[in-house]
């Protein structure tokens, strides 16, 4: 079966292809009961206006483009990403916006795949995750002109609009829980040392632990293969951590399960917290203590402040609040007590 054209509403009316176009585009030039029979026509027969036509006659795509610079997989085990790309997406439902996705290997590809979007009308604005350090996508998208929003902090934004939420606080609320259990010897299982959010983080936990407890992070993929090959590597180690603090919860779940191989009990002999809380953070056992935020309603914010922007209206960055503690059995003191001073 072939698409509808104007042609075939044209044929089933009984009026010409121009009658047909002033109809569908709400232009004089046909009485109001022609158009009201032309626009059934259309309908019945599911005819629907070419996005490529669309585009040379500026009108909007009604589309808003995603590319995503990991692999494949990532989505089918991050939670945080099928959250984020639920809140957008049910935001953009809810507005009668589509959301174009696509994963990509490295930020030139990413770049290309919007030059070309935006080039052919597909999209009328993007939604820029994981912020680097010296972004070269932050530039690129400055010089195309296309209305964008990054899912990230200011610092990295350039003139493109920020949603963003406070991560040193959320590192600082965790340490400070740590501290208060007793514990001395605190690790960092970071995700990659590139993005802006994993520098912020970063510095945060250092400034945290500085001159109250003796601290180290170690930097992954995100992984759940890396993030147990980092806790194994760290609980071998002569003087092994009594916390250990996770960026995402894949890798604190695998963090537990390697703990458990070398005969470590959670939370015993090691307290585990993971950032991004979940359901899997919920169902594991002990349950984890995790730092709490609604990350759909996060994505969210972020297509509505895109559309805000596309809609031409004044909107300004948004800071999302800042992940909360909850405690679950995952921490408790460490072992000899609350200075930590001996071992099990």
């Amino acid at each position: 079966m072939r698409r509808p054209t104007i042609t075939d509403v044209a044929r089933q009316a009984g009026v010409s292809k121009g009658a047909v176009s002033y109809a569908l585009n709400g232009q004089p030039g046909v009485s109001e009961s022609t158009r009201a029979r032309i626009m059934a026509i259309a309908e019945e027969i599911g005819w629907r206006p070419s996005s490529a036509a669309r585009a040379l006659n500026g009108a909007r795509a009604r589309t808003v483009g995603l590319a995503v610079c990991r692999p494949a997989r990532t989505l089918g085990v991050e939670p945080f990403f099928m959250e984020l790309i639920s809140g957008i997406e049910g935001e953009l439902s809810d507005r009668s916006y589509a959301l174009l996705l696509q994963m990509v290997t490295d930020h030139e590809q990413e770049i290309a795949v919007y030059r070309r979007w935006w080039g052919e009308g597909r999209v009328d604005g993007a939604i820029l995750v994981d912020l680097n350090v010296d972004d070269l996508r932050v530039p690129a998208f400055e010089a195309l002109g296309l209305p964008s929003v990054v899912v990230g902090h200011p610092s990295g934004a350039g003139s493109l609009l920020p949603v963003w939420s406070d991560d040193a606080h959320a590192v600082r609320e965790t340490v400070r829980y740590l501290l208060a259990l007793g514990h001395r010897r605190i690790a960092r299982i970071a995700g990659l040392p590139h993005l802006v959010h994993t520098v912020l983080r970063d510095r945060a936990f250092a400034e945290a632990c500085d001159g109250v407890a003796e601290y180290v992070t170690v930097h992954t993929d995100y992984t759940g293969e890396e993030g147990a090959g980092a806790t194994r590597r760290l609980l071998s180690s002569p003087d092994r951590p009594t916390a250990i603090v996770y960026d995402n919860d894949i890798m604190a779940v695998a963090g537990l399960s390697a703990a458990r191989e070398l005969r470590l009990d959670v939370p015993g002999d090691l307290s585990v917290v993971a950032w991004n809380d979940s359901p899997l953070s919920r169902v594991v056992h002990p349950p984890l203590t995790a730092l709490s935020r609604d990350i759909s309603a996060y994505g969210a914010q972020a297509a509505r402040h895109l559309l805000s922007l596309i809609s031409g209206e004044d909107v300004g960055p948004y800071e999302d609040g800042a992940a909360r503690l909850t405690p679950r059995g995952s921490t408790a003191p460490p072992p000899g007590g609350r200075d930590g001073s001996s071992r099990g």
